[in-house]
């Protein structure tokens, strides 16, 4: 059952949502190599905790932690670890959650850990680039395949792969609701967007093949190829006519060009 979101939900969806990217923002001032994935994690939990949320992914379905920190060739869902330990040229997706006055936040950024590769770069930068892509179809009248067809097209046509097995959902009191939303798909088709749904849109996107797997711990999710994978989500309300986005780069973006 997919719900619609009064505007008071929305506002408060947006509140929940603009912390996470104020988290993202707060992460992206300790990315460097040398720093371990579990202290990331930890910044982050002390982060959220300080400004009257909880971490939404916490104990989310058994989820041990507060942040999904995935590096190079994993998807998403890697676990913070004190072994986990980022190194020049490493591509690192966060993606964090939270969850304030009963609703959901929820954003995902994929860093370059010092100097990257081109390729990595390129990667990245097209990742984020559909995710816009995908959120400029986002609007009421349209249909959840519009978004897919938008961001599967953008990739495919640039030689990237879209993972088929991840895909968007839709965010409130709990963190994944209905609707579904794949990163691909075919125009006109899939559920029809109405003003008030809203969305988390999250393109995942691989340098080589879009097959994955499951890491034996139970939450990683791999290429099987092994070559890297980028990951870049905001939540976004329906509108008529422009999409309004809850979450926010801005925070994170703000501190990468203070740091460049």
């Amino acid at each position: 059952m997919v719900s619609i979101k009064s505007e008071e939900e929305i506002e408060l969806l947006r509140e929940s949502n603009l912390l996470v990217g104020m988290t993202l923002g707060e992460i992206a001032k300790h990315i460097r190599p040398g720093i371990t994935t579990l202290e990331l994690d930890r910044i982050a939990e002390a982060f959220i905790r300080s400004h009257g949320a909880v971490p939404g992914f916490l104990n989310y379905d058994g989820y041990p932690y507060t942040l999904c920190i995935s590096l190079n060739e994993v998807v998403v869902h890697g676990l913070p670890s004190e072994k986990c330990i980022l190194k020049e040229g490493d591509i690192v997706s966060v993606d964090c959650g939270t969850l304030k006055n009963g609703f959901y936040g929820d954003s995902a950024y994929t860093f370059e850990v010092g100097k990257v590769s081109d390729e990595m770069h390129e990667l990245l930068e097209t990742t984020k680039e559909s995710l816009y892509k995908g959120i400029e179809k986002a609007v009421a009248g349209m249909r959840v395949g519009d978004i897919g067809y938008a961001v599967q097209s953008y990739c495919e046509a640039r030689g990237y792969a879209v993972v088929r097995e991840l895909v968007g959902h839709g965010v409130g009191r709990d963190m994944h609701e209905e609707p579904p939303v794949p990163n691909y798909g075919r125009r006109g088709q899939g559920v029809l967007l109405k003003e008030g749904m809203v969305i988390a849109i999250e393109p995942m996107i691989a340098r080589g093949e879009r097959y994955v797997y499951l890491d034996d711990d139970g939450w990683s999710v791999r290429t099987r190829d092994g070559k890297p994978c980028a990951h870049f989500e905001h939540t976004i309300a329906i509108r008529k006519g422009k999409a309004d986005i809850l979450s926010s780069f801005e925070y994170v973006e703000r501190v990468l060009e203070q740091l460049h």
